[in-house]
């Protein structure tokens, strides 16, 4: 088993020599650029990085996920990340740090939501009560 570092991965970045990231495993899609099913620009988009959340979100079945094993190349071990969280990290503690970081900011985004509701609805309560105070006497 062979360790890449980012550097080393970033280097692969190009139609002639594509390598990607997935979960901290490293594979060389070169020969399988031209046979992905939606077609190389994806593939190119994340060519030299961390395609992990990529590859997830795009659903892919148990097919894709043994296809991989035809192209793995080694582990990713230390990085050096491009998102200014530290100098040297591991990638599987940053991707689940990216993870946190976008959890937290959907649940700021869902409270914001439920306060401006709640301050919205309050006032419209009240009225309501108010009307149904007039319309009793």
């Amino acid at each position: 088993m062979k360790a890449f570092d980012f550097a080393d991965v970033s280097r692969h970045n190009n139609t002639n020599d594509c390598w990607i990231v997935i979960n901290a495993r490293v594979y060389d899609v070169t020969k399988f650029l031209t046979d992905h099913p939606g077609g190389d620009n994806v593939l190119l988009d994340v060519a030299g990085k961390d395609a992990s959340e990529e590859f997830e979100d795009a659903g892919h079945g148990s097919a894709a996920r043994l296809m991989l094993d035809e192209y793995y190349v080694g582990e990713a071990g230390l990085v050096t990340p491009f998102n200014g969280l530290s100098t040297t990290t591991n990638l599987k503690k940053e991707t689940h740090v990216k993870q946190q970081i976008i959890t937290e900011e959907n649940m700021r985004a869902w409270l914001g939501f439920i306060i401006k509701s709640a301050g919205l609805l309050l006032p419209l309560a009240m009225l309501g009560g108010v009307i149904g105070l007039m319309l009793y006497k």
